[in-house]
């Protein structure tokens, strides 16, 4: 049974643990929609150049989704200077698989889990999306030695990405001629990325547009794509480009490019791009999980 995306529920919010590394919990902020369900389930990964931010990030808009009927797990995962690249990955994937063992008890669909996140995060989920049995990736064993759950993505959902982090790290360097960098983006930026992916030559193994002009064979699942149509620390001909590659190779993305002014897509719920964007996140979530 699926839920009517008209109707709207009452929220149980809690922060549960979902993985541990040595003595240091890492914990995932869970949205909980209260009706008959079951409920689609979408893992959130917060932004911040993969060095900032952490699960309370997107606490406004998990929280309108899950008033429209989805369960929202809001992951915690290691950064920089903890970790670099491909840690939080490896975190991620395992909260994929936690969330996917734990829906049934939310009240949730367990076959099918869907991944979004903004900026940075939604550059992690689509690479989890498009490499969901890399071995470095799924390195991190689920208890009981569990095979029956995999890293697969039902869907995803990107909002503002960081699509080719390369690109991008070239952009805030200023190295670029095909688009004008502006004054907010630069050495901050830059030394995010230098944390994070240490080497210019993991950022270009990590950019899912590159992957894809490389020829290397992926998964494709359904994607939305929401973003400005200006956005100063995204590069847009990177997104243009990922967004054809995509397509060429077979996937299926749809894309609401807000030409509206302003600063992101949900951070203001009363606006009207914030409505129009959750309408159409939760209507993609009810097409592909539900």
């Amino acid at each position: 049974m699926t839920s009517s995306i008209q109707t709207t529920y009452d929220v149980q919010i809690e922060d549960v643990e979902y993985l541990r590394h040595g003595d240091k919990p890492f914990l995932a902020r869970l949205f909980r929609p209260q009706g008959t369900g079951p409920f689609p389930v979408m893992v959130e990964l917060h932004g911040g150049a993969w060095v900032n931010g952490n699960r309370e990030n997107g606490n406004v808009g998990n929280e309108a989704l899950a008033r429209n009927g989805v369960i929202v797990a809001a992951l915690d995962f290691r950064v920089p200077p903890e970790a670099p690249y491909p840690a939080s990955l490896a975190d991620i994937h395992y909260g994929i698989r936690w969330a996917k063992a734990n829906a049934k008890g939310w009240n949730g669909i367990s076959a099918n889990v869907g991944a979004m996140g903004t900026s940075s995060g939604a550059h992690q989920a689509m690479l989890l999306g498009m490499r969901p049995n890399d071995s470095r990736y799924a390195a991190l064993p689920f208890p009981g030695g569990s095979t029956r759950l995999d890293g697969a993505l039902g869907c995803v959902i990107m909002v503002s990405p960081v699509i080719d982090p390369l690109g991008r790290y070239h952009f805030a360097k200023g190295l670029r001629t095909d688009v004008t960098r502006p004054d907010s983006v630069g050495e901050n930026t830059v030394a995010m990325h230098d944390m994070y992916w240490v080497t210019e030559e993991a950022m270009a193994e990590g950019a899912p547009a590159r992957i894809l002009a490389g020829g290397e064979s992926t998964e494709l699942p359904p994607t939305l794509c929401l973003a400005r149509s200006y956005e100063a620390a995204h590069p847009r001909p990177d997104l243009d480009e990922f967004i054809s590659q995509y397509r060429n190779a077979g996937g299926r993305i749809d894309v609401t490019i807000f030409e509206e002014e302003g600063d992101g897509v949900l951070r203001d719920l009363d606006s009207s791009v914030a409505q129009q964007a959750l309408t159409e996140m939760t209507a993609f979530i009810q097409e592909h999980l539900a």
